[in-house]
C-alpha cells in the first residue's frame, strides 16, 4: 500500500461529538486503509505535528482476536511507542494485513518529550463495520 499524504488521510476521518473523552470516525476502502487512516487520525488529534525530518523507522507486528481488537491494539501500540521513546510518527506503511494481524513500518522523528495527550484507545461502542464503500469505525480515546 502506498503512503498517502496527511491531507488525504485527514479527509478520510472526522472528529465526532462525544460526551466524554474524544471520538473520531474513520473510513477506508479496505481494512489496511482503515487502519492507516486511524493511525493518521490519532496523531492528528493532538494538533500540528512537530517540525522535523523523518529519521526514525520502526517495524512492528500487531495481533488481535478480531478486527476491533486489532484496531485498538494497533493504535495503542503507536501511542505506547510515542510515549515510551519520545517519538512522533506521521507515516505508516502497512503490509500483511488480515483481520487478526498486521505488520507495519512507522516513520517519524525523535522528540525531547512526548507530545500526545491521549492515554489510550478504548473499546467503548467500537465496531468495525463493512459498508458499500469499504470499512468504517468510530473510535473513542481516553485523554
Amino acid at each position: 500500500m502506498a503512503l498517502r499524504g496527511n491531507l488525504e488521510a485527514a479527509m478520510s476521518s472526522e472528529e465526532v461529538d462525544h460526551t466524554a473523552d474524544r471520538a473520531f470516525r474513520i473510513r477506508g476502502r479496505n481494512l489496511a486503509e482503515l487502519l492507516e487512516n486511524a493511525a493518521h487520525a490519532i496523531v492528528a488529534l493532538d494538533g500540528k505535528p512537530p517540525a522535523g525530518e523523518c529519521v526514525i523507522q520502526r517495524v512492528i507486528e500487531v495481533e488481535g482476536s478480531d478486527r476491533e481488537t486489532l484496531l485498538v491494539n494497533w493504535l495503542n501500540e503507536i501511542l505506547y511507542l510515542e510515549q515510551a521513546h519520545h517519538e512522533f510518527y506521521d507515516r505508516f506503511l502497512l503490509s500483511d494485513v488480515n483481520e487478526n494481524h498486521l505488520r507495519a513500518q512507522l516513520h517519524g522523528r525523535q522528540l525531547d518529550r512526548s507530545v500526545t495527550s491521549i492515554k489510550a484507545v478504548t473499546f467503548h461502542n467500537l465496531e468495525v463495520k463493512e459498508t458499500p464503500e469499504g470499512f468504517e469505525a468510530t473510535i473513542v480515546v481516553d485523554v
